[in-house]
Formats: structure tokens, sequence, C-alpha cells
């Protein structure tokens, strides 16, 4: 169950902040009996792996908007065309990225490890 820093504040209740999903992680691991149903466990990886995350999903489709927004507007005043295409531009990246999602999740390896 992935929790935000408030779900577990009494005031949760009265908030629209507060955040709690369930998240289903495949974690290959090679010792079958080491880990059993329902038990406790640690699931990490590195952090390298979360800065990647973070420009593929933010920093790039902003690098991509930018550029398109900034670019179009020199060669064309229409401020309605200028932003269609520009969203349009991210929408393709964000596309490819879904087509190409199996390749990517390869190169996100998380860890499992028995919590204390």
């Amino acid at each position: 169950i992935n929790k935000s820093m408030c779900a577990a504040c009494h005031a949760k209740s009265f908030c629209s902040t507060s955040d709690q999903k369930e998240k289903t992680v495949d974690v290959p691991y090679y010792n079958n009996d080491e880990f059993k149903v329902g038990e406790n466990v640690i699931v990490s990886m590195k952090r390298t792996m979360g800065f990647k995350a973070v420009w593929i999903s933010y920093v790039i489709p902003l690098a991509i908007l930018m550029i398109f927004l900034l670019t179009l507007q020199q060669i064309n005043p229409n401020d309605l065309f200028v932003g269609g295409i520009s969203i349009l531009a991210v929408a393709v990246y964000y596309l490819i990225i879904y087509l190409l999602r199996d390749r990517i999740s390869n190169k996100f390896v998380f860890t499992i490890a028995k919590k204390q």
C-alpha cells in the first residue's frame, strides 16, 4: 500500500489531500522458500533509477513542451496553434513511452528484503 505523507494523519478524513493506493510491483527473486505470502517486506530500487524515472516522466516532456512553445511562437504568433502543437508533441512523446513500456520496464529493477 502506497501512502502519502498525510495518510496517517488523524485529520485525514477532513482533508482532501490524504492519499492511499494499493500498487502491484513485480519483483524477481530466486529463492521461493525465503518469503511467504502476507509477510511484511521492503521493496526498493536504486536511487539512480528514481532519477531516471523523473527524467523520463517530467524533465524530458517539459523540455519538449518548452522547445515547441518557444520555437513555434517565433514562427507563428497564433497562440492556439502554438499551444495545440506543443501539447500534441508531448502527447506523441508519451505515446512513444507507452509503446516502449516493456523495454523501459526491463531497466527498472526492484529488490526485495525481509522487514526487520
